[in-house]
């Protein structure tokens, strides 16, 4: 019989370094596949923030190379503002230290584990230390230090530092070396696009195993770096009261005015007659009972909003559009920003995009992108608010077919920015169902799903305009020719008739006994600049007019002409082909122009 004195030999404490060892999983670091994507969005999660707060544009670079077999190491570099040399071992060699955690403002990283819980996996997989390397100034000499974590007190082992020199005025290098596959190299460029979406102000340079990707910056404007609020009494809870209340000397008044948001001194006597205290009571006095009894108050009296523009940094609508069309070809697209709101006390603002066509895959479900604090979720899909909130839309009612997601060729996005985003687990990869969360991305979704809806109205009946058009083009002439050669009379030009029956722009493409012709007209009423684009497999050296620039890819050949056509006038351009490609027409609004392929 094992007595109690055996167990109690066998119990001791652990630390949080011990505990994250044992269960990597909760953090991301379940499988070597997923081990590289986890690395690499911390430590460039860490980097945008970084530049952010210094308010310089961040120039990432992300590298990945093979060491030997199935080991590799991971570099993440970037131009912020550095760190100090005495805070480099605790913030990369010590699980829960950080400088966000305290603080309640939107930010990437705010449990100060992330880029910790990657040098404690490498050291786990393959006993390496993570080298770093970091400069604070152009007049300060750069620091390199070699890390790794004692597991059994959560500290930070220093196995080697030095003066070095290094290109870089500023910024942060870290190099991590762990066992893995690169199984994920899709996976993992997908999250540095999807980075570059929602982070429209940043460069980041790829060298995936040899294999170069940048993704261009966007915009050159630093986003507003959010500031940190004050606690919100709505969202405050006993243990931490009480623990704001110990640490002071102030009265409840002072103490209520000073530590919490939106509480001014009328709104400060509301909630101590509610709690029954008195005002100048010192608040480390207060007992439980009283304490309690503030607390029921704080949250009963009606208190404004934290003030979100302060806190919250969202991406914005313009920037949100420039973000998807930079790295995704999309025909249409709208993106919606929610105004602010509130859970719990914690301010966030829901943004929504939705795009249609272009290089979406026209079978199968929609493509959703998920976001929180501008950091893409790429696991646990089917566990995340967002992707429930968008199945509980009826995509029906706006022209999109749907089971359970939206179907087609259609792009969701929803980015949710706050100074407290619930997630699921410490991994980061869901956002819990929090009813006041849900409800703002149901209806910016359905905002959107109403503007998806006029588009497609919109291109249903230019459809059936370019389909009319085509049938004026092609039937006009030909019944023209047969009634000439009927009454024995030289052809009749119809060019008048179509004029008067469309009133547009038309462009018309006809390929003849081996010469394809493009044909212009200017049927409206006033003068029109226009760029008419046409891209074929055809090299059509004999163009006349030449066209003013001409790109080859892969074997396509995009020609450009620009031309301005008086109301009335008409252009014309003909070259030796076979007349496949397409046409298009730019300057002219789409409801004003009509493009027509005679040849199909």
């Amino acid at each position: 019989m094992v007595i109690a004195e055996d167990l109690a030999r066998e119990q001791r404490s652990i630390s949080v370094a011990e505990f994250f060892e044992k269960n990597k999983h909760l953090l991301g670091f379940d499988s070597p596949t997923r081990g590289i994507v986890t690395t690499v969005k911390e430590a460039v999660d860490n980097a945008l923030d970084a530049c952010e707060e210094a308010e310089v544009l961040p120039d990432i670079f992300v590298g990945v190379r093979r060491v030997e077999n199935e080991v590799y190491r991971i570099i993440v570099e970037d131009n912020g503002p550095g760190i100090v040399p005495e805070n480099v071992p605790p913030v990369f060699g010590k699980l829960l230290y950080g400088s966000r955690f305290h603080q309640i403002r939107q930010s990437r990283g705010q449990q100060g584990i992330g880029i910790s819980a990657a040098v404690l996996y490498a050291q786990l997989t393959t006993g390496t230390p993570a080298r770093i390397t970091s400069r604070t100034g152009v007049n300060r000499p750069a620091h390199r230090f070699e890390i790794m974590i004692r597991t059994e007190t959560n500290e930070p082992e220093v196995i080697s530092h030095e003066e070095i020199e290094w290109d870089r005025t500023h910024g942060t290098r870290i190099e991590i070396q762990f066992r893995s596959t690169l199984t994920a190299k899709k996976r993992l460029l997908d999250y540095l696009r999807l980075t570059a979406i929602v982070n429209p102000h940043a460069r980041i340079t790829a060298d995936i195993d040899g294999e170069i990707t940048v993704f261009e910056r966007a915009s050159n404007d630093v986003p507003p770096c959010p500031k940190p609020i004050l606690p919100h009494p709505h969202g405050i809870e006993f243990g931490a009261l009480k623990r704001l209340a110990a640490a002071s000397t102030e009265t409840v008044e002072e103490f209520l005015i000073g530590s919490f948001s939106r509480v001014g001194k009328k709104t400060a006597e509301e909630m101590i007659n509610l709690a029954g205290l008195k005002p100048s009571r010192k608040v480390n006095k207060l007992d439980s009972n009283e304490l309690k009894r503030l607390l029921e108050a704080m949250q009963a009296v009606r208190v404004p909003a934290p003030p979100a523009q302060q806190c919250l940094s969202p991406i914005g609508e313009d920037l949100i559009c420039r973000g998807l069309e930079k790295e995704i070809q999309l025909d249409f697209i709208k993106a919606r920003t929610r105004p602010s709101a509130v859970y719990g006390g914690h301010s966030f603002i829901v943004e929504a995009a939705i795009g249609y066509g272009g290089k979406i895959p026209p079978e199968g479900n929609a493509m959703i992108l998920r976001f929180a604090n501008r950091v893409p979720l790429l696991y646990q899909q089917g566990a995340c608010a967002i992707t429930d909130c968008v199945s509980q839309v009826n995509w029906k009612n706006y022209g999109l077919a749907q089971q359970g997601l939206p179907m087609g060729p259609v792009l969701i996005m929803v980015h949710v920015a706050s100074t407290n985003v619930p997630f699921t687990s410490e991994s980061k990869d869901a956002i819990a169902s929090i009813p006041e969360i849900e409800r703002e991305i149901i209806l910016v979704l359905q905002e959107l799903g109403r503007e998806v809806k006029r588009y497609l109205a919109r291109r249903e009946k230019k459809k059936q305009q370019d389909d009319r058009a085509r049938a004026i083009c092609s039937i006009i002439p030909e019944i023209a020719a047969k009634v000439s050669e009927i009454v024995e009379l030289p052809p009749v030009d119809t060019t008048p008739i179509e004029g008067k029956i469309m009133r547009k722009v038309v462009a018309k493409k006809r390929t003849v006994d081996g010469k394809v012709s493009i044909e212009v007209n200017n049927y409206t009423g006033k003068e029109v600049d226009l760029v008419i684009y046409n891209l074929s497999s055809d090299k059509a050296e004999d163009a006349v007019p030449l066209p003013d620039f001409v790109e080859s890819i892969d074997g396509e050949y995009t020609r450009v002409w620009r031309c301005t056509l008086g109301a009335g006038e008409a252009w014309r351009a003909i070259y030796t082909g076979t007349g496949e490609g397409t046409l298009d027409l730019r300057g002219v609004d789409d409801g004003m122009k009509v493009v027509v392929d005679l040849d199909v």
